[in-house]
């Protein structure tokens, strides 16, 4: 089969032949149907030899952490042929964060589906924990790979600041790309909240538009002037940070979702929201990725998706990067036609 691989730390990734992985004992083998793409691949395509090797990581690995398919070997309560969309994650179901459904903070989540071992860029993919297996009903599962990592990292954003956002109240979204466009829809949801989006481009300023977004603004120093319940920010530069918080009103919250590497430099009591929160956190639970699935099914949120055949792979990583694509990038190893 065909697979978009890292062959060996520091050379780039590109597209080899590789035998269908045999399903072992507890293992499920899933016929991809379409793995979506993301900005964190091109941190995961860098790692130097030492940190990876830190992390559990092991070359070489297949590429690709938002991935859904069909099941292909039998898997208890499932049918050969179901949809399902697949965890990306590793987590061990045993400890207190797994038990406690924080799974996202559990200390095996350093290796994943697509960032040290093999992922869903390709035609097969063995997953061996049941747990990873998210029915989709009538999804199309060649779509549905964005909702597991994207759409469930910036639910558990929304989530973890809905208790500071009352019934009347601002929230704020900086960067309103593929995490951030999630993000307005699941605020969106909330009753009686005004939303603003926050962005320099234009296209994605649209986008938000189309969503329904209450206000729009093209400069981050203008966020600084405003004052917010919340705001997430799917960047993270020192600029987002700085006017981000600076937003924050008493009492408020600002979640940091984007890993741009960016630091908050000022005395915390000239900085910090009074009675306020800030946050961090890496991906969503597993039960956030079903709550995100339900919801596309219920036609709540929609799943913009532009779809790529594996051959192509480059030229959607390059309009990933150039922020080119108003929409998620999605391979699909089925097809050979172009962008959809």
């Amino acid at each position: 089969m065909r697979a978009y691989r890292m062959t060996s730390w520091g050379d780039e990734p590109r597209v080899v032949e590789v035998p269908i992985p045999e399903p072992g004992p507890g293992q499920v083998l899933i016929r991809v149907a379409g793995c979506g793409l993301c900005h964190s691949d091109f941190t995961m395509r860098r790692m130097p030899e030492p940190a990876g090797r830190a992390l559990g990581w092991a070359m070489p690995y297949t590429m690709g952490h938002e991935t859904a398919g069909w099941i292909a070997s039998p898997a208890h309560g499932f049918t050969i042929g179901d949809p399902v969309a697949l965890v990306s994650p590793n987590s061990c179901g045993r400890c207190d964060f797994c038990r406690k459904a924080r799974d996202n903070c559990c200390p095996a989540g350093v290796l994943g589906r697509g960032y040290g071992r093999d992922g869903g860029l390709a035609e097969y993919v063995l997953v061996d924990d049941p747990r990873a297996l998210l029915p989709l009903g009538d999804l199309d599962p060649r779509t549905a790979g964005p909702l597991t990592d994207a759409g469930a990292t910036a639910y558990h954003a929304v989530r973890r600041a809905l208790p500071r956002l009352l019934s009347g109240g601002a929230a704020a979204v900086i960067g309103t790309g593929g995490l951030g466009s999630f993000a307005l829809q699941f605020l969106l949801l909330a009753e009686s909240v005004s939303v603003v989006a926050v962005d320099t481009n234009p296209q994605a300023l649209n986008r938000a538009t189309d969503l329904g977004v209450h206000e729009r603004l093209s400069s981050i120093d203008k966020l600084a002037q405003r004052s917010q319940d919340v705001v997430l920010d799917f960047v993270g530069t020192d600029e987002t940070i700085a006017a981000g918080v600076a937003a924050v009103r008493p009492g408020g919250s600002y979640g940091l979702i984007g890993a741009a590497g960016g630091r908050l430099n000022k005395p915390w009591f000239h900085a910090l929201p009074r009675d306020g929160e800030i946050f961090t956190f890496q991906g969503g639970t597993i039960a956030d990725a079903r709550d995100v699935i339900a919801l596309a099914a219920q036609g709540r949120i929609r799943n913009d998706v532009t779809i790529f055949p594996l051959t192509q792979i480059e030229e959607a990583y390059t309009l990933l990067a150039s922020a080119a694509l108003p929409t998620r990038a999605i391979i699909d190893p089925t097809t050979t036609q172009p962008p959809t």
